[in-house]
């Protein structure tokens, strides 16, 4: 065995194996998110910057990133906790936050993971959530486009697994698809 490991193609093809492993790690889980998520559809705010290293996208506030009180938020939260926010569709079919969760549901409700970025100043303000859906990339030139929208023709359409990891699947504009986002 030892012999084995002796030889640099041996020791080379071990380490292009764990890089790999390395790279793909991230990206079936993304993967698995899109094929196995159930989605959701949520309200957006967006506003397009550029960024020169990674191209154009669109910064994307869902409506679900600050709660109100009315939603059941658990006393005691501090930023930087994790918490689900269990969503249910509205006449429109927009989901919107109706609790929020120290720990997952078991009941089979849809609840998407986030951090506690700000929790309210007082009992009547809005608990602030990050989901990590907040940059959606777009082709060159697009980002503009999308951000002279009127902010209630944008929806983004997301994927959620059943432990509340979620994944942009599409942004949508008067039930059209503007942008579908793969998972790689």
């Amino acid at each position: 065995m030892s012999a084995l490991l002796a030889s640099p193609w041996t020791r080379w093809g071990l380490v292009a194996v764990l890089q790999l492993v390395l790279i793909g790690l991230p990206l079936a889980d993304r993967l698995q998110v899109h094929w196995f998520g159930r989605e959701v559809t949520l309200a957006l705010r967006p506003i397009d910057p550029r960024d020169l290293l990674r191209g154009d996208y669109v910064i994307l506030n869902p409506e679900i990133g600050q709660v109100l009180p009315e939603a059941g938020v658990p006393q005691g939260l501090a930023s930087g906790d994790e918490v689900w926010v269990v969503v249910e569709p509205d006449d429109e079919g927009i989901s919107r936050a109706v609790a929020v969760l120290s720990a997952p549901p078991g009941d089979g409700r849809i609840a998407l993971k986030g951090r506690v970025t700000g929790v309210p100043a007082s009992a009547s303000g809005a608990l602030r959530v990050d989901y990590g859906l907040e940059t959606f990339f777009v082709p060159e030139g697009q980002g503009i486009e999308i951000e002279r929208m009127p902010a209630d023709r944008v929806r983004l359409v997301v994927a959620v697994a059943d432990d509340g990891r979620s994944a942009p699947l599409r942004l949508m504009a008067d039930g059209e698809v503007l942008l579908k986002d793969s998972a790689f």
